[in-house]
């Protein structure tokens, strides 16, 4: 398309675009309301139900930058309706599902749909619309990427209070068939120019291998004690799993990781302060159980106050984007973080019997300080890249936000677990959302003062990062400053 301005079939390609990342974001925050539900419905218990969530971002995980490295190599459009066609599929699955194991299996499946979804939307975004238009394009993705993740909660309390939980997945039928349509009518091929680099499928399934055992290690840690002899088999195979991984990946022609950019110690550091805050931001799944456990509230008031942190983090993110923009990237993402840690330790002083107003108050330091760290930490990310590898740095902060979650999921749930029934002097394998209330929110309040701790390591990462950058840019000085004694003598 040579064309400027951008033409109805734009806004078409636009709207099935945005209706796929609405289907995904909605899941990713929709179900989380669900799982205790689940627990009660399926007959099942808090190690188990984690899974729902753990099968779709792991897959999400696995094959994003495979599936990226397809969408260079074959044509988007296809790929993406493929990745459409299987997350609508699996939707109607998992609505259908009889059991937790069912439920699971096609959790899963979704998840394969949604990665398809989540690597190539941009991708077919900024090679459709002119470049004229294209901020604007993507402005309203990011748009989109909000309101799913803020209307998830209290969407999925009003589903479950009135249809039941498997209309959680259902909604997302029509969205899907529709969507899929308008990608085969109006999005345009698009073919690659040319097909010289290669898929790292091995790198794909040591990376699959690598975090299916470390969830199912942390998870079966929850039921049977982390002394027990599988939880440790699947913990150690996952860092072996790791190390190949490292191997394989320096060896590869075309690796999913460029570890080459890992020698650009500021890159490092900021990714490493992304993937400990997607760490945190996963342990939010743990919420509904405390509003519903521990306060008694239907899941429609659940819903609603869980939008309190992605609202916050909407409202801020523009701002503190703009304030990047003018004041640097580091300084606004050092405060940011530095509000989290606040957050996490607001979260951990809740107390029984507390209001929702309260419950929100205690919240939105949390999402603030998200808001503030997020899209500076970005900019300093793709920053600190040389214009021809932005594609890949893009990648890798994908990557490292679905690591976050699947690793900060099932470790999240192994804190809670653990304080819960070292509250209450509970035996390893009693089902903690059977505890007593007190027992719930002593767990609660002590998974909240061990993540306000690892995002301490994070805000003194960005202390390490904002002198470092300071040195940098002094050391980029002084040459100048030398030139100019020398023109002066």
């Amino acid at each position: 398309m040579t064309t400027s301005r951008p033409t109805l079939q734009h806004w078409l390609t636009l709207l099935s675009v945005g209706s796929g990342v609405l289907m995904a974001t909605l899941d990713s925050s929709i179900v989380n309301i669900s799982l205790p539900t689940l627990v009660k419905a399926l007959n099942t218990n808090f190690a188990t139900v984690e899974w729902v969530v753990l099968a779709y971002v792991l897959m999400v995980t696995a094959l994003m930058l495979g599936v990226a490295r397809l969408g260079d190599l074959y044509n988007k459009k296809r790929l993406y309706q493929i990745g459409l066609i299987i997350f609508t599929l699996g939707s109607l699955l998992c609505g259908l599902a009889p059991t937790i194991t069912a439920l699971i299996l096609f959790r899963a499946l979704q998840g394969i749909g949604a990665a398809f979804t989540q690597a190539l939307g941009t991708a077919i975004i900024t090679e459709v619309f002119p470049p004229e238009s294209r901020g604007r394009a993507l402005g309203i993705i990011g748009s989109i990427v909000s309101v799913g993740i803020a209307a998830g909660p209290p969407l999925g309390g009003l589903i479950i209070a009135w249809a039941g939980w498997h209309w959680v997945f259902l909604v997302n039928l029509p969205i899907g068939i529709i969507a899929s349509l308008i990608v085969y009518r109006f999005v345009p091929n698009l073919h690659p120019g040319h097909r010289q680099e290669g898929f790292d499928a091995v790198g794909a399934l040591v990376l699959f291998f690598t975090m299916g055992c470390y969830a199912l290690g942390m998870t079966l840690g929850q039921d049977w004690g982390f002394s027990s002899q599988w939880p440790k088999i699947f913990l150690g195979a996952s860092l072996v799993g790791l190390i190949v991984f490292v191997q394989v990946e320096r060896h590869q022609p075309h690796p999913m990781v460029d570890l080459s950019l890992f020698r650009n110690i500021l890159f490092s550091i900021n990714l490493l302060m992304a993937f400990l805050v997607f760490i945190v931001m996963s342990g939010m799944f743990l919420m509904p159980f405390f509003l519903q456990l521990v306060q008694g509230y239907p899941t429609q008031l659940v819903g609603t106050l869980m939008m309190a942190h992605p609202v916050a983090m909407g409202i801020v993110a523009p701002l503190a984007g703009a304030l990047s923009d003018r004041y640097g990237s580091r300084g606004i993402s050092l405060i940011g973080l530095i509000m989290v840690v606040v957050g996490c330790l607001s979260v951990a002083s809740i107390q029984p019997g507390i209001s929702p107003l309260a419950f929100v108050l205690h919240l939105l330091p949390f999402g603030i300080g998200l808001g503030m760290f997020q899209s500076p930490n970005n900019n300093a990310i793709m920053s600190a890249v040389p214009r021809n590898r932005l594609g890949i740095a893009s990648g890798l902060l994908a990557l490292m936000r679905t690591l976050g979650q699947t690793s900060g999921l099932p470790l999240m749930g192994a804190l809670f677990a653990l304080q819960v029934r070292a509250s209450a002097n509970l035996p390893p394998g009693f089902e903690v959302t059977q505890a007593n209330p007190l027992a719930l929110l002593a767990g609660l309040q002590g998974t909240y003062h061990i993540a306000a701790f690892v995002i301490l390591i994070a805000t003194l990462l960005a202390v390490l990062a904002l002198w470092l950058d300071t040195q940098r840019r002094k050391q980029a000085a002084h040459p100048i400053l030398e030139s100019d004694r020398k023109i002066c003598r």
